[in-house]
C-alpha cells in the first residue's frame, strides 16, 4: 500500500464518525455483503459515509491491508476497525452495535434497531 493510499485511509477514517468503506454506494451497493450493512445503518438513521473501494483498485486493496482483514465492507467508528458484514449482522441483534453507537456518541434510531431485532428474534 503507498503512503498516499494509506494517508486517504487515515483521514477518511479520522474525518468521519462512522464510514463504511463498500463495495458501491449507500445508495446503490454493488454486493449483498455491503448492501446488508449499508441497509442497516440507512434504516437505524445512522449518519455514515460511505467510500465504493471499486472506484479505485488502490483503495480496495489499501484498506484491506490498512485493517488488516480480507474482505469489504469494513465498519469504522470514531476511527475504530469494528468489523465486516457478519460482525455488524450479529452486533446489530444482539444490541452491541447500539452500545457501541451510545458510548461513541453517534446519532440512530433506536426504535428502528429495536425493530431489526423483534423482525430477526
Amino acid at each position: 500500500m503507498t503512503t498516499e493510499t494509506k494517508d486517504r485511509i487515515q483521514d477518511t477514517v479520522d474525518q468521519n464518525p462512522v464510514v463504511l468503506f463498500m463495495k458501491g454506494t449507500k445508495e446503490m451497493p454493488q454486493c449483498g455483503f455491503s448492501s446488508r450493512v449499508a441497509g442497516v445503518l440507512n434504516f437505524m438513521g445512522v449518519d455514515f459515509k460511505d467510500v465504493n473501494v471499486l472506484a479505485d483498485e488502490a483503495l480496495r486493496q489499501g484498506i484491506k491491508d490498512f485493517s488488516d482483514w480480507p474482505t469489504i465492507p469494513q465498519l469504522y467508528v470514531s476511527g475504530e476497525f469494528v468489523g465486516g458484514c457478519d460482525i455488524i449482522t450479529e452486533m446489530t441483534l444482539s444490541g452491541e452495535l447500539d452500545d457501541l453507537f451510545d458510548q461513541k456518541g453517534v446519532t440512530y434510531d433506536k426504535t428502528k434497531a429495536d425493530q431489526i431485532r423483534a423482525a430477526n428474534g
